[in-house]
């Protein structure tokens, strides 16, 4: 049966969906664009030194032979956003990333676990671990202003202090704080079945902060072809919806206990979270915990394989699908793409606004 004693924050919005989808439009071909987003927590479960070494020196090491032979419609192999905790910052850990990341496997943007924080020292710590994490050659850059940016996980789920118990945040003004330290999108949703999740689902949207109170994002303005930037921050939300032939909620979660099927992909892309106007560009935001080593046993092992095998045996055949693997900055800008009106191959603008630190020269 289906799980979520939060289902009725959501279930309106998602049956309304369902309406609106049956009037849609589809143009083909569809671009699938498959994004993993990574809570990456070497530290997780309290491990010593030597295991968490242990963990990012199996991605460094395991995740190239893994993915090799595989390539999107573009040529680009997997991509894997590395969303790395500011409370666990290892000079060490974030320098071995970087040589993946330079390869092309993957990129590395902030993640925050914190609770019962205050506005000042949440900017604080933003704006030092950015500078952390720019010094070890991490992060975008605005192809206009040269400014640093930064995609965002909210640990815990609580973004804006959104937890119905307040806890897990704090802070009231979290959508404005990231705004001005740089975040250009936040990649935390769905938290469902968590307490933290939003009534607007399978949206690409603007939320506009309220500073003095929190769930500010709980609603929002979506990207649309043709409109302009409003609000405080974007967020880009991976798919929710109910798994009819599982009797269970599906949020686009990755884990050992709940790997991706050809069944749970179909859903993914069916779900078809898009820009307003562009419903041929797809977007499939899925989220997992890298480190947690059941977890690491499927990406970094022939399951993961099997997975990608069907995406690019399903989804890439050039007529009526065409997949593409993006890093969370190049999702970013092909939204920004569609919504400024370009259209074709979405390919095309992975460096559309803001440029990896790690890949080329600003």
């Amino acid at each position: 049966m289906f799980f979520d004693k939060n289902l009725h924050i959501w279930l309106p919005s998602y049956v309304v969906r369902r309406i609106r989808k049956t009037f849609w439009k589809q143009r083909w071909p569809i671009h699938v664009l498959f994004c993993v987003v990574d809570h990456y927590e070497p530290m997780w479960g309290g491990a010593d030194r030597a295991a968490e070494t242990a963990r990012v020196s199996a991605w460094v090491e395991r995740y190239p032979m893994i993915t090799r032979g595989h390539r999107d419609h573009d040529g680009v192999p997997p991509r894997h956003t590395f969303f790395y905790p500011e409370e666990e910052y290892r000079p060490e850990h974030l320098e071995a990333l970087a040589g993946l990341c330079r390869r092309g496997f993957g990129e590395v943007e902030i993640h925050l676990h914190h609770d019962n924080d205050t506005g000042p020292v949440l900017r604080k710590n933003l704006k030092d671990f950015k500078a952390r994490l720019i010094q070890h050659g991490h992060l975008s850059k605005d192809r206009t202003t040269g400014e640093h940016r930064y995609g965002f996980i909210h640990g815990n789920w609580a973004l804006d202090n959104s937890h119905p118990e307040g806890r897990w945040c704090g802070v009231n003004d979290e959508i404005t704080i990231l705004k001005e330290t740089g975040c250009y999108a936040d990649f935390t949703l769905p938290s469902s079945p968590g307490e933290a999740q939003t009534k607007k689902i399978n949206s690409i949207y603007y939320a506009t902060d309220d500073p003095r109170r929190p769930n500010s994002h709980n609603t929002g303005t979506d990207v649309r072809v043709g409109g302009r930037e409003s609000g405080d921050l974007m967020i880009i939300q991976g798919p929710l919806t109910l798994d009819w032939r599982r009797r269970k909620i599906e949020n686009g979660e990755i884990e050992y206990h709940n790997p991706p099927t050809p069944e749970r992909v179909r859903l993914w892309v069916e779900e078809a979270v898009h820009v307003r106007g562009r419903p041929e560009w797809v977007a499939v935001k899925v989220h997992t915990h890298g480190t947690v080593e059941a977890n690491m046993d499927f990406f970094l092992g022939p399951r993961f394989e099997q997975i990608l095998s069907h995406l690019e045996d399903r989804y890439n055949d050039g007529q009526n699908y065409r997949l593409h693997y993006v890093s969370a900055r190049e999702l970013y800008n092909i939204i920004k793409a569609a919504e400024d009106g370009r259209d074709g191959d979405p390919g095309a603008y992975r460096d559309y606004r803001l440029i990896s630190g790690l890949t080329g020269p600003i």
